[in-house]
């Protein structure tokens, strides 16, 4: 699963990364420990304006049906396998699909001396696939997981469902094709650090660039199992 993340990168930087318009409104700031409920960052495409757009979405997907914004918690992530089909999540895979762009995400894993916060990053950035909707609450986004690749699997069985480059024009706006929900390939789950944190990220309430520095000590997750 994808329980927490770090996004910073400045709406000026994302929207000329993605190429995408401008409709934060100011409403973006960098966030080392980004939880579920908290706004984040997507990139979709917006009829009305004609072309992609940058958009704040509270994470948590709130389907139009729902009268309740409590039940965005339990809808942070969307399993790959079985979103199609879902009735909540199945329309947005047809129509309104995303891009969540972060620099990393946050896992933990168990061992002898205790729970252990791992951080997957890239020195690029990472493209995650995602989906948005729109109702009562404004914009919600979820993130799509998928089976963990390589050595991510050492650290958590599930991982987000990372989007190269190549491969961002058809997730936003090709075919709801079941080739989309394929597992990233050993070329790009390969250039994803895994780096050992401290155990302040735990805490929903602590942020700045200091929970994404490197533990020294602890093993790294291959040595684990």
């Amino acid at each position: 699963m994808c329980g927490r993340y770090a996004t910073t990168r400045t709406a000026v930087d994302l929207s000329r990364l993605f190429q995408a318009e401008d409709d934060t409104a100011g409403g973006l700031a960098p966030d080392y420990n980004l939880a579920p409920t908290d706004p984040a960052p997507i990139v979709r495409v917006s009829a009305s304006r004609g072309g992609r757009v940058l958009s704040v979405a509270r994470w948590g997907f709130l389907p139009p049906w729902a009268d309740d914004p409590r039940t965005g918690f339990k809808m942070i992530n969307a399993r790959s396998e079985t979103l199609a089909s879902s009735r909540a999540f199945g329309p947005s895979f047809a129509a309104k699909r995303c891009i969540v762009p972060a620099d990393g995400w946050y896992e933990w894993t168990r061992t002898p001396e205790g729970k252990q916060a791992y951080y997957m990053t890239h020195g690029d950035g990472l493209a995650l696939a995602g989906l948005w909707t729109a109702g009562k609450f404004g914009l919600s986004c979820t993130i799509i997981t998928t089976a963990a690749q390589g050595a991510l699997a050492s650290v958590h069985d599930r991982m987000p469902l990372l989007l190269a480059p190549a491969d961002w024009a058809a997730w936003l706006a090709g075919p709801a094709d079941a080739d989309l929900l394929a597992p990233p390939g050993p070329e790009l789950v390969s250039t994803v650090e895994i780096r050992p944190v401290g155990p302040a990220v735990g805490d929903v309430r602590n942020d700045g660039p200091g929970l994404t520095q490197r533990l020294v000590g602890p093993a790294e997750p291959a040595a684990l199992f």
